[in-house]
């Protein structure tokens, strides 16, 4: 009796020790599990512990380029520029040592040609990456090998963007939505086992960098398109129209992921400006709450980012505008409550990445520092701040990183032109 309570007693605490030690996040996707760009592990430090360069868990070589890393179930999947093309890396997240890697020609004709742009997508045993130049992947997440693959200028003679293909594939179900640029298919949904096309929808001259997304508004599940002519809502079952909203993006710059609290959606563009759009409870209609004075990336009086996303909490919304100035807007009405350079530096295109969690944010700025500050409407907050990775992209005379770090298994993963690093936030 006493060595069968033992025993009972022995599998409990392995159950519950392994349920403790396997209880972290995954960033298996552009913007994490959630897609929001928000980290919800529990156990993370609250502030970091030197000034100096984070000590890692490992380094690993890696090519340029901008793609962030995606992180799942043990693995992290990302992508770089090799010497004949474009590289698919898998890496054991424990050790950053390689367990497979694919690599494919692709000649490069887009501007800013350091490499691919795009974060993996992991789900359900299958790794679907998109290349600068538009090709499309499914890889066996085990393996390696090349489950189906399409390139899209080829299949659906797509124009590529002036800065090469971004969109991050979004998984609903048994399809994988991306955007492809062709005629009449500028977004298209693609059985995710077999390749098969299940629909295509949407025509623009451009195509844009903005991710697509799938909102619930009221009892509506809406795919949300923001392309360079309008905000597009479709049926994300077979891509027939709910609404649309024209707003002329200049240089096809739509790259934010638009963010969405309760029928309000917010975007905001370089030379454009901010949009607030309210959808009506019917989920047929939408109509624009306010936006931005201002159509100059020099004269705003909004919000103009250039590649990072803000965070629109319902109330406010924070976000880094063209020349680098931290803001806090007014979600009622776009005003503006401050504003600082402490975050980051001035200049045209500065940027740094917001991700939120519990009460405070995680910052990575494009000096390739890693910040913990608070974002009220009151102001900014700075706890600590340390270096990451360094800058190594040479952009308007300064060196930079562009690439959105991963923050996963009680981990920041990010990467530069020249590692892949992860560093333990455990608490």
């Amino acid at each position: 009796m006493f060595a069968a309570r033992l025993i009972c007693w022995g599998a409990l605490l392995t159950a519950l020790c392994g349920t403790v030690v396997g209880f972290a996040d995954d960033w298996p996707q552009w913007g994490g599990p959630q897609r929001d760009l928000a980290w919800r592990e529990k156990g993370i430090v609250k502030e970091l512990k030197t000034k100096d360069l984070l000590p890692r868990v490992w380094s690993t070589p890696i090519g340029s380029g901008y793609a962030g890393p995606a992180v799942a179930n043990g693995k992290v999947f990302v992508m770089d520029r090799s010497a004949d093309g474009e590289r698919v890396l898998c890496l054991n997240a424990d050790t950053g040592k390689e367990i497979w890697k694919h690599e494919y020609a692709a000649r490069y004709t887009v501007s800013y040609p350091l490499g691919p742009r795009c974060t993996p997508t992991v789900d359900d045993g299958r790794v679907f990456t998109v290349g600068a130049m538009g090709h499309f992947f499914c890889f066996n997440e085990t393996s390696g090998d090349v489950l189906w693959q399409k390139t899209f200028v080829v299949d659906f003679g797509t124009r590529l963007p002036t800065w090469g293909m971004v969109h991050a594939p979004l998984i609903d179900g048994n399809q994988v939505i991306i955007l492809v640029g062709g005629q009449n298919a500028l977004v298209v949904s693609f059985d995710k086992v077999t390749g098969q096309e299940l629909w295509r929808a949407l025509d623009d001259r451009e195509i844009g960098y903005a991710p697509p997304m799938i909102f619930t508004f009221g009892q509506h599940r809406q795919l949300i398109i923001w392309h360079p002519s309008a905000i597009t809502s479709l049926d994300p079952a077979n891509g027939q129209r709910n609404w649309q909203v024209p707003y002329q993006v200049r240089s096809g710059l739509t790259v934010m992921t638009p963010r969405q609290v309760g029928n309000r959606l917010f975007v905001a563009s370089f030379y454009n400006g901010p949009r607030m759009i309210e959808v009506a409870d019917d989920g047929k209609s939408a109509r624009v709450v306010w936006s931005g004075k201002s159509d100059s990336e020099q004269r705003t009086d909004g919000l103009h980012p250039i590649i990072m996303t803000p965070v629109f909490d319902g109330s406010y919304i924070y976000g880094i505008d063209s020349y680098g100035h931290l803001r806090c807007l007014d979600a009622t009405n776009g005003q503006r409550k401050w504003e600082t350079l402490d975050a980051t530096g001035q200049g045209r295109w500065w940027n740094c990445f917001l991700v939120p969690h519990e009460d405070r944010f995680f910052l990575h700025n494009e000096q390739g520092e890693l910040l913990i500050a608070k974002l009220t409407p009151a102001g900014y907050q700075e706890i600590s701040r340390a270096k990451l990775v360094e800058p190594t992209q040479p952009i308007q005379r300064r060196m930079t990183v562009w690439s959105h770090p991963a923050f996963a298994m009680k981990s920041v993963f990010a990467r530069n032109d020249k590692e892949i690093v992860r560093v333990s936030l455990a608490e």
